[in-house]
This record gives structure tokens, C-alpha cells and sequence, in this order.
């Protein structure tokens, strides 16, 4: 859904997109968004080399020689041109009324030259005296799923992504696109901004805030330009909606990395985290954990409370289990006596336990309808506020290869053990020596929304995170 009268709501809901500069064999950007074209919307390549034309023409994508002669108003464009003459055709996307442009094109002021700090200023200058909307440079630019607007040819084209990522880094921006795909989460819009020089973190914050398409947003980021700017703006976001913070340049050395990398500067880690903290917003370390804390944001319940009910299959695992949620600040609480009281009618002890953490694979024995008793029963406890259950495929696999049905049938009990309790609910499936199967069937998980985790630390991890800010 658009945002009617923000500065950049004609470049994320765009009608007309220009590439300008693609050169073959590939053409890589003209490729990464025939999507758009296919739905409806108007592809213009810019491209005055003739030996590329007949390539670009062969896509059936009209080229021109000029950008004058695009007669409608560009919504935004992809520049991917020699850094000298990246002034140039930033005049001309100023001429056409251009809404906005990501500049995939380097070797501006994060290369520390004096030539690339000046190409960079030059840009800055007209961009900002034009109000004009330039994405980056030394960026991917914008991820538009439901238009069809991509910077990688193996981004899904969907209509139905809620999260929101920002990222700084083209790959990193790529990388969450993918394997947020492959985890079942599918981004609204994503934008690769770079050097940020015009349009910085905040500028795309705050759309995204407003976003009613957008339910979760997550960032990567090496620094800001306006720290006031983006703490207010990061304190207006986290009041509507969850946000992830993933900051890159945690160290000195990796600060220094910034600065080559995107021209950033890099504020004390402290300070950055104390600020994350008083908006409210959920910090992470790197992609694994931004997915896991999505994950869990986009999937399942915010945890009510530290208090944890932990349901292993085997002994081993019950510790292991117990441990990862202790060691990241949870707790793993006595149960009610009504509930041990219960769980001792049907319990089976030989084997097993029915203290919390569960020791519960010799009990259930495949049984969907005892697997449900328990559920209702921890889901009813007032010591409760969270579960964690672990799915074994170590000794799980094998039944469910012999009998898919069965592994069906645990998914259906835990997706309505999920939809009927208020409660957090997380999954955990450690591939063990089933690391190709336990991928074929992550899947399904996914498909009913099923917070899945490979480990216990992960998913202790997530919640932990979750838990912190309420």
C-alpha cells in the first residue's frame, strides 16, 4: 500500500523504470527486472553504445539513445554507468522530472580519493538542489517484490511480504532477500542504499513506518548521518511496528572496514547500543540472529514473560536444552501442582521425565492426541509464559520418511496448538546426520508458521531478544 505524500512514494510504487548503462552479455539489470514489464509496467533501457542494442532490443525492451526521449516522468531508475559520467546522466534523470535513482555505480568517497570525493560531492550538489531522490551511490538500490522491481535475478516476485529491510550493504541487502525466502519470510521492500549520501537510513525508516504492507523492519547498518534524526525517527517506528537493528563496524577494526566500505563512520558501540535500547528497538549481531528474532516476530507471540516451558524428547536433550534457555537470561520454572498432578496419571517414567524441562518421546510414541494433552496442560499453567519444544530428527526422520503422514500430522498439531494459545511457541529441529531431509521438510514448517530453529542456542537466542524489549 502506498504512503500518499511522502517524499518516496512514487519511487517504491513505481509505473515507469529506466535502466540506464546495462551492457551485455547479461544485461543483468534489464534481466532483474523483466518482472516488472511482464506486470504491466513501462521498462525503458538508456543506452547509447550500438553494439548493445540489439542485445537489449532481442529482451523486448525499447531503448533509447537519449533520455529526452522518454516522455513520461521516470519513477525510478537504475544507473549502472562509468562514475565520470554518473553527474551527467543525474542531470538528465533531473530534466525528465525523474522521482528517484539507485546508483549502483563505485568509486566515489568510499574509495578515499580525492577524485571519487568530488564525483560524490558533485552528485550530492545537484541532487539536493533538485530534491531529487538518489539511492546510494555504491548501492543495489530498491527490492520491490510486488512490482516486480529487483536487484537479483533469484529475488521472489510476491504480493504478500510484510517485512521491511534496509540495508547498507548490497550484499547483506541480497543475502536477507534469499534466505528470508527460503525461511518462509518474505520482504515488502527492501532498499540497498550504500553511501547514503542524499537519502539516508532514516529518510527509508520512516516509510516503512508508515507502511501498512510492512509489519516487521529490519536494517543492516554502518552509520548514520544525522544521529538525532535517526533516533527520532528509530522511537517513531518501534511505537508502530517491530524493528531489528543489525549494526555492522561493532569493533575498531570493523569500524575501520565501514569506512572503506561505505564511507561510514562508525559511533562507539556503546553508544549505539544504549540509543538501540531507549527506542525500543531489538539489536542483533549479525544475519543468523535477524532471522531468528523475524522469525519468531513474524511467525509466532511475543513472550508474555521469562518463564519457560521446555519440551525435550530424550534426557540428553533436556539439559541441553535447559541450559540454552538459561544461559540466554530465561527461566525454567516448576510447574503447577496441578499440573505435575496431571501429567502423573498419564506420564511414562520409565525413560522419561515430567519435571520441566519434559523428557517426553516415550510418553507421546507418535500419539498426536497424547502430544495435544500436554500442550493444553503447560499452555494452562500460570508458571508458564513460553514453550520450546524439540522435534528430533535423529530418531524422528526415519518415521516420518516411512510414513510422511505422520510428520504431517505433527505439524497440523502444533500449527493448532499455536493458533489457540496466547502463549510464544518456538520449534526446534537440529538436522543431526538428516541435514538434506530436515531441509526438504523446513518447508512445511514454514507454510503454516511455525517458528523453526536448528538449534536450542538459536532459538533461546530469538526469544531472549524478543523478551527484552516486552
Amino acid at each position: 500500500m502506498a504512503v500518499p505524500g511522502h517524499r518516496l512514494d512514487r519511487m517504491f510504487n513505481p509505473k515507469v523504470v529506466a535502466v540506464v548503462g546495462d551492457k551485455g552479455p547479461n544485461y543483468m539489470w534489464l534481466q532483474n527486472n523483466m518482472p516488472f514489464k511482464e506486470r504491466g509496467g513501462t521498462l525503458y533501457s538508456v543506452q547509447l553504445d550500438p553494439k548493445e542494442i540489439e542485445g537489449i532490443e532481442a529482451l523486448g525492451v525499447k531503448n533509447v539513445t537519449s533520455m529526452a526521449d522518454i516522455t513520461e516522468e521516470i519513477d525510478y531508475a537504475v544507473v549502472a554507468v562509468p562514475r565520470q559520467v554518473s553527474h551527467y546522466v543525474l542531470k538528465d534523470l533531473i530534466a525528465n522530472k525523474a522521482h528517484g535513482a539507485g546508483f549502483f555505480t563505485s568509486g566515489f568517497a568510499e574509495t578515499g580519493e580525492e577524485l571519487g570525493i568530488k564525483l560524490q560531492d558533485t552528485l550530492v550538489a545537484a541532487a539536493k538542489e533538485a530534491n531529487f531522490n538518489l539511492v546510494g551511490p555504491n548501492c543495489m538500490g530498491l527490492y520491490l517484490p510486488k512490482a516486480g522491481v529487483r536487484f537479483n535475478a533469484d529475488a521472489p516476485v510476491r504480493t504478500d511480504g510484510t517485512i521491511g529491510f534496509l540495508s547498507q550493504s548490497g550484499t547483506h541487502g541480497i543475502m536477507f532477500s534469499l534466505v528470508s525466502a527460503a525461511n518462509g519470510l518474505y520482504v515488502s521492500r527492501c532498499a540497498s542504499f550504500g553511501n547514503a549520501v542524499v537519502l539516508d537510513v532514516s529518510d527509508y525508516l520512516e516509510y516503512l513506518a508508515l507502511d501498512d504492507e510492512t509489519e516487521v523492519i529490519g536494517m543492516y547498518v554502518e552509520g548514520v548521518k544525522d544521529g538525532r534524526k535517526f533516533f527520532e525517527t528509530l522511537k517513531m517506528a518501534t511505537a508502530r511496528k517491530p524493528v531489528v537493528v543489525w549494526k555492522g563496524g561493532q569493533t575498531a577494526a570493523g569500524a575501520r572496514a565501514t569506512m572503506s566500505h561505505t564511507g561510514s563512520l562508525a559511533a562507539p558501540q556503546s553508544i549505539w547500543d544504549g540509543m538501540v535500547r531507549q527506542c525500543g528497538a531489538i539489536a542483533t549481531n549479525n544475519l543468523d540472529e535477524t532471522l531468528d528474532v523475524m522469525k519468531l516476530l513474524t511467525f509466532g507471540k511475543r513472550p508474555k514473560g521469562p518463564r519457560m516451558a521446555l519440551l525435550a524428547q530424550t534426557g540428553g536433550q533436556s539439559v541441553s536444552i535447559t541450559d540454552a534457555f538459561a544461559k540466554a537470561g530465561l527461566s525454567v520454572p516448576r510447574f503447577s501442582d496441578e499440573t505435575y498432578a496431571e501429567l502423573g496419571t498419564f506420564f511414562n517414567i520409565v525413560g522419561g521425565s515430567y519435571q520441566n524441562p519434559l523428557d517426553m518421546a516415550g510418553t507421546i510414541q507418535g500419539s498426536m492426541d497424547t502430544l495435544d494433552r500436554i500442550l493444553r496442560l503447560l499452555d494452562a499453567d500460570p508458571n508458564v509464559d513460553a514453550m520450546a519444544m524439540e522435534l528430533s530428527a535423529m530418531f524422528a526422520a526415519r518415521q516420518w520418511k516411512k510414513n510422511p503422514e505422520s510428520l504431517d500430522k505433527t505439524i497440523d498439531e502444533i500449527a493448532t496448538h499455536m493458533a489457540r494459545s496466547n502463549k510464544s511457541f518456538v520449534v526446534v529441529l537440529h538436522p543431526a546426520h538428516e541435514a538434506e531431509y530436515v531441509a526438504q521438510i523446513a518447508p512445511k514448517f514454514h507454510a503454516r508458521r511455525i517458528p523453526l530453529y536448528q538449534s536450542f542456542e538459536r532459538a533461546a537466542a530469538a526469544v531472549a531478544r524478543v523478551r527484552a524489549v516486552g
